[in-house]
């Protein structure tokens, strides 16, 4: 079968995807050209052929959108940690809002009665050095006689040569070129693939996921490091029980970060789940509060609490909160965070979710409001349970409009809910990830 030559093509952009995708279509086929805005007109190669769609790269925009502006970052384009930065944040909004709507009017043939307000970091600055959570990959590449530091590319399995990032979180944006130098200097430099970052309010973390022992000249260079850029430097070995601080020496206060709005302090470990937008997490966790309307005498049950991000402010209005979270390090954690901040009206356990069958005691012990923040995958064994638990109330923080469609589905034509409102969360600024929030009013009752 002779192999089709790649030869670039113009046409005309009728829409796009969520994550910034312009969509043509030729001969009856769609196209999905990145970055490329509906209206354009533009040259394009094909990179990748499906069955029902084709995957391209953006050539050149011979007419441009009114909508599109210019990229901040120098390797737009290449990297592939942003996908939206060609347009306005008011347009990736749009976007966002639209990809939510379609998935639920597509999936789960449901409209909410009202669209909530966007939420987002609406400083000046506020789309910019948000990321306080990353992972960076690590790549010694010969040809270029460097190692390098970074995301991947967009169109490729290669890593890009970038020298700083403009989501990163201060300082951590601009130390892409002093860690490929640091690295560059190790023992073990082929066997260091990955680092972790974890920007606190309180310190700065990296940490580096080695395959080999270094030795004691490497640890010295990493020491140099941590002081020079007044970071904390871990060292994993094998799983996460192996994480070793190895500068500053401990014991050393956890990383942390405030919810002003409840006089909170949440503390977390280098390698823990916490959202990626540190002002944008305290405006959803009021605003899902807020659409709760707990009152002092109901019972809260928040199912995927992880440290307790959700459960301790719920716990401020509640009469009572149990978290409930599939990995025992997080509940530990919640449950740490509970006693520092002093609040006895609120208990964590631990429970595989995907599990649950309805018989569990704690499920049925009368819930006024559920809050859930799922994974990816959603929570469809667990919402297939809700008309059983009966709460009145239920709000749903998505990081994937598809699940959430599949799952307010169920809701909704099954569990006895309507869907009251939804409306997105600009978490990501820049990039095609769309995460929302659903509010769920019992019609009916148990």
């Amino acid at each position: 079968m002779t192999r089709r030559k790649r030869e670039p093509e113009t046409a005309s952009i009728e829409s796009v995807t969520h994550d910034g995708k312009g969509i043509a279509a030729l001969e009856g086929k769609k196209v999905f050209v990145a970055g490329a805005l509906p209206g354009e007109t533009v040259r394009f190669l094909r990179r990748k052929r499906r069955r029902n769609f084709d995957e391209a790269e953006l050539l050149e925009v011979l007419e441009a959108s009114s909508a599109r502006i210019e990229p901040r970052c120098a390797v737009y384009g290449t990297c592939g940690g942003c996908s939206l930065q060609h347009t306005s944040g008011e347009e990736q909004r749009s976007i966002k809002l639209k990809a939510l709507a379609d998935n639920l009017q597509r999936i789960g043939q449901v409209e909410p009665e009202h669209w909530l307000e966007p939420i987002y970091d609406d400083s000046a600055d506020g789309s910019w050095h948000y990321r306080r959570r990353a992972r960076l990959a690590v790549k010694d590449v010969a040809g270029k006689g460097r190692v390098l530091v970074g995301f991947r590319e967009r169109h490729a399995p290669y890593l890009t040569d970038m020298h700083r990032c403009e989501v990163l979180a201060k300082p951590v944006d601009s130390l892409l070129d002093p860690l490929s130098e640091l690295i560059g200097k190790l023992s073990i430099r082929k066997r260091l693939p990955q680092i972790e970052v974890a920007v606190a309010d309180n310190a700065v973390a990296l940490l580096f996921r080695v395959l080999d022992p270094p030795t004691d000249e490497d640890c010295a260079a990493f020491t140099a490091f941590a002081i020079e850029h007044d970071v904390r430097v871990l060292l994993q070995t094998g799983g996460l029980d192996s994480v070793t601080p190895l500068y500053p020496e401990p014991p050393l206060d956890p990383l942390s970060y405030r919810l002003p709005d409840f006089d909170l302090t949440i503390s977390f470990d280098a390698s823990d789940f916490v959202q990626i937008n540190g002002r944008v997490n305290q405006l959803m966790v009021r605003e899902a509060v807020s659409l709760l309307q707990i009152g002092e005498d109901d019972r809260v049950l928040d199912l995927y609490c992880g440290i307790g991000n959700f459960s301790l402010p719920m716990a401020r209005n509640a009469q009572h909160v149990l978290g409930v979270e599939g990995e025992m390090k997080q509940v530990q954690r919640a449950t740490d965070n509970a006693r520092q901040n002093d609040i006895d009206n609120c208990e964590f356990r631990c429970a595989d979710l995907s599990k649950v069958d309805g018989s569990e005691s704690w499920l049925n012990a009368g819930w006024d409001r559920v809050l859930l923040d799922p994974a990816r995958s959603g929570a469809a064994e667990i919402v297939g349970l809700m008309s059983r638990i009966g709460a009145a109330r239920i709000v749903y923080v998505s990081c994937h409009p598809g699940t959430l469609a599949r799952d307010a589905a169920t809701l909704v034509q099954s569990g006895g809910y309507r869907l009251e409102a939804a409306g997105i969360i600009d978490m990501f600024a820049h990039t095609g990830h769309v995460e929302s929030l659903a509010v769920f009013q019992k019609t009916t009752m148990p």
